[in-house]
């Protein structure tokens, strides 16, 4: 569907902390200095710090152990070419863009219009204001947007997405504070194909996998808008705070079993030297990174496309 124009500069921008935690170090470790051993096994640390994860880091060292041994990688810098091929390579091409471009996937999109994408995550992750990233970045592409503002849970989070609404210029559904989300659901679907809009954004409450009333709510919108639209909802985007690290990985795990989460949005990349964490979650779920929120403007958001992310973590500032 091309939502979204992958920007290299954009994503190094977003990616400074990161790519000094990884790239710089490793360059400052492997440049000019002929491969051994020990550098080696300082590499698996100095990766399993920027949390790409135990499980990636050993599986790259051990390729690069077999390689150098082999000798086909003697240097420092064929060491570091080693590793960006091989950590785009974990990213099957059938998750790569049309036409054999490396874009990553995009938002689901429902054989007739609206396309429903329900927003959840915990609280604290950037929900919301990822909601409005993603309204803006479709706006622009665009498309039609609605929002429902179905967190009645959270006090002031009706208003923070009106707020983002009247700056977008994006209509928005809501009800009294306190209301019912589904009903609130109910009343945008119902606005959504009155409106001929192309994509219905709702943003839900925060809530933990643990929270078996707010999970049963959940439960509650998804059947809501499944009986008004056809299919919905289409897309079921978790919101993942990228400074959280591993901890991120843990709450996909728990959360996306119980919210039938089909895409992952990882927020705040720009604020942290973990960005790493792709890795790890593209290997510990199966769950894609679709979209990554590389600042704090509404116009900071990316497909996660990963040639260009790898390429990015590597890059020198």
């Amino acid at each position: 569907m091309g939502l979204f124009r992958a920007a290299f500069d954009a994503i190094k921008k977003g990616l400074q902390k990161t790519a000094e935690a990884i790239g710089g170090q490793l360059r400052s470790l492997l440049l000019g200095k002929s491969l051994s051993e020990e550098l080696i096994d300082e590499i698996e640390s100095r990766l399993i710090a920027a949390d790409v994860g135990v499980k990636a880091a050993r599986e790259l060292v051990a390729g690069l152990r077999a390689e150098f041994r082999s000798g086909k990688v003697a240097r420092g810098e064929d060491a570091l070419e080693y590793l960006k091929r091989s950590l785009k390579a974990r990213w099957p091409r059938l998750e790569a863009g049309a036409a054999g471009s490396v874009g990553a996937a995009s938002i689901a999109v429902a054989p007739q219009k609206p396309t429903v994408v329900l927003v959840v995550g915990v609280n604290g992750v950037g929900k919301t204001t990822s909601v409005a990233k993603i309204a803006r970045a479709l706006k622009d592409d665009g498309r039609s947007v609605l929002l429902a503002a179905a967190d009645t849970f959270r006090a002031g989070a009706v208003a923070q997405l009106t707020v983002w609404s009247e700056r977008l210029g994006i209509e928005i559904v809501k009800g009294k504070a306190g209301a019912d989300p589904a009903a609130v659901a109910f009343d945008a679907a119902d606005a959504a194909i009155a409106r001929g809009v192309d994509v219905l954004l709702v943003d839900t409450a925060g809530r933990l996998h643990t929270q078996d009333n707010l999970m049963r709510e959940l439960t509650k919108i998804r059947n809501v808008l499944a009986k008004k639209i056809p299919g919905a909802p289409h897309e079921v985007l978790l919101v993942l705070d990228a400074t959280s690290g591993q901890n991120a990985v843990q709450q996909a795990r728990l959360f996306g079993a119980a919210a039938g989460v089909t895409g992952i949005f990882l927020s705040k990349l720009d604020g942290t030297a973990r960005g790493g964490i792709v890795v790890a979650i593209r290997e510990e779920l199966d769950v894609p990174v679709k979209l990554i929120g590389v600042g704090e403007r509404p116009e900071d958001v990316q497909p996660f496309d990963p040639d260009r992310f790898v390429e990015a973590m590597f890059a020198e500032n």
